[in-house]
């Protein structure tokens, strides 16, 4: 549940308040804004360790119903009505408050699962139990030991735990924000829809359904999206797009089970090396995908890589940032390269490595893949051809361990399975809801935030865009070094800070 905001005892801060309150009546200022945030921000860091506390991996049904009972308190302690949305799996929590009779609705999609984590990773106890962290001359961070409650923060420093960034930090902004506008007695001009999704990492498998079944609770003029991280400068980012997601798994197999190296090396062939064969097939040397058809249908016009390209990098801090000596040379710009579909491995593995290794000819391996979807490519196509370059590289595909008899007659044995994520989706920059949020940004940042076409992330948005029609933009908070699906994941305090601007400009925006 979340504390109070603001300190009754705290006379100093009470004056700021009223001084807000009566220079502006409903419109607040962007001086009043950044008050209202500064002064929130201690309570806000505490709220958010709290949460950050309930641990959160959506393929755990306990994690889920702790979630699901911390965000209907939190809501119904802020005036909303919510309801639980049943699904065929995980639920969703619905939240409404109905500021101003029939007027215009805004719905905001809130991710609240996280990454599975691995805590023996982690350079903390438990990454469900957040510390703060400054950052030492050596580039190592360590421990804040006073107590941050009643010292001022640094805006450089961290909160790391699973989620700060991905995605509760974003959402504590937004709850943080409308106990501001609470404390205040300032309304939104329009009313306010949420929803929660508690499997967004598993790929929001019953979101598509759910958007149907609920369409006219959902029904809204638009979706904000409080998930994703900032462009690569940190710089406060709209993101107007996200690149859908297909992953797959390879098994390419080898002898019936591992075997000496010494007695069966140079007779027993490994399949690593086949399987090496065939991903060097996947790519060119400047790391365009060969699969035929690949990137079919994507053309971009030169008005449309000029704004693109209005996004403020520099290609060779990019490269000393990332540690690489060029990138792949699929768009001739960062922008550019997230228009098109990507194809990753993610995951590989065959028998063991360190202090595990052995002397051993693996019996199998397994390739994990990823596919980052656009608008004009198919999912299912793609995925298709993929398994047709498998299959023309002599690969005889089985669907699961292959018998005696496939054994003896296939020299190349693999399985192949794959599965449909979250869907591409795209909305123009010229929409009302891009308007109203440039709006609100250039209030308090003035020039200096980012429009961005597209994120090269997935979002599970387009069941929202393709059943109820309206345009969906992500509000980005985080920032870009923050670790999020690896150990040690991160927020910095002041991107929290400046999130929390963000929502409050949002939301005493009116919608065009």
């Amino acid at each position: 549940m979340i504390k109070y905001i603001f300190d009754n005892k705290n006379l100093i801060v009470l004056a700021s308040f009223f001084m807000i309150l009566n220079l502006n009546g409903q419109e607040l200022s962007k001086e009043q804004i950044k008050i209202a945030a500064k002064n929130s921000l201690p309570t806000a860091v505490e709220n958010l360790i709290d949460f950050l506390k309930i641990p959160n991996d959506g393929n755990y049904q306990n994690h889920i119903n702790n979630n699901l009972r911390e965000c209907t308190s939190i809501f119904n302690e802020l005036g909303f009505e919510t309801k639980t949305l049943q699904t065929k799996g995980a639920p969703l929590l619905f939240a409404e408050k109905k500021y101003v009779g029939n007027a215009n609705s805004l719905l905001f999609y809130l991710q609240i699962d996280g990454q599975p984590v691995d805590t023996t990773k982690w350079d903390q106890s438990n990454p469900y139990k957040p510390v703060i962290k400054q950052k030492s001359k050596d580039g190592s961070w360590s421990t804040i030991t006073k107590d941050t409650r009643t010292t001022e923060l640094d805006m450089d420093w961290r909160i790391f735990a699973r989620s700060s960034s991905d995605s509760k930090g974003p959402a504590m902004a937004f709850i943080t924000s409308l106990k501001i506008l609470e404390d205040l007695k300032i309304t939104p001009s329009y009313n306010i829809k949420v929803i929660m999704d508690f499997q967004e990492e598993l790929g929001s498998p019953d979101l598509p359904e759910a958007v149907k079944e609920y369409r006219e609770l959902l029904d809204a003029n638009a979706i904000l999206i409080m998930d994703g991280t900032r462009h690569i400068s940190n710089l406060p980012t709209l993101t107007y797009g996200a690149r859908g997601i297909a992953t797959a798994t390879l098994k390419v197999f080898g002898a019936k089970k591992p075997l000496h190296s010494g007695q069966y090396g140079n007779f027993a062939p490994n399949p690593v090396f086949e399987t090496a064969r065939l991903i060097a097939s996947l790519k060119d040397e400047k790391g365009r995908v060969l699969i035929p058809g690949f990137y079919d249908n994507i053309q971009l016009t030169e008005t449309e890589k000029k704004k693109l390209n209005k996004v403020p990098e520099d290609l060779t801090e990019i490269k000393a940032d990332l540690g690489i000596s060029r990138p792949d040379l699929v768009g001739k710009t960062y922008q550019e390269s997230l228009q098109y579909p990507s194809l990753n491995i993610r995951g590989l593995n065959a028998a063991w490595v360190g202090k595990e290794v052995r002397t051993l000819i693996p019996s199998e391996v397994t390739v994990e893949f990823d596919m980052r979807l656009v608008p004009e490519s198919d999912g299912k196509r793609l995925m298709e051809s993929l398994r047709e370059h498998i299959v023309s590289r002599g690969f005889h595909l089985v669907d699961e361990n292959p018998t005696d008899d496939e054994r003896a007659a296939h020299n190349k044995l693999a399985s192949f399975s794959y599965r449909l994520g979250s869907k591409p989706f795209r909305t123009s920059f010229d929409s009302s809801l891009g308007k109203m949020l440039n709006a609100a940004m250039s209030k308090i940042f003035g020039p200096n935030y980012v429009n961005m076409r597209t994120t090269g992330g997935s979002q599970p948005i387009a069941p929202f865009i393709n059943t109820l029609g309206v345009p969906a933009v992500s509000l980005r908070i985080p920032n870009p070094d923050n670790s999020i699906h690896a150990p040690n994941e991160n927020l910095r305090i002041g991107n929290f800070l400046e999130g929390i601007m963000s929502c409050i400009a949002v939301l005493n925006e009116p919608m065009q």
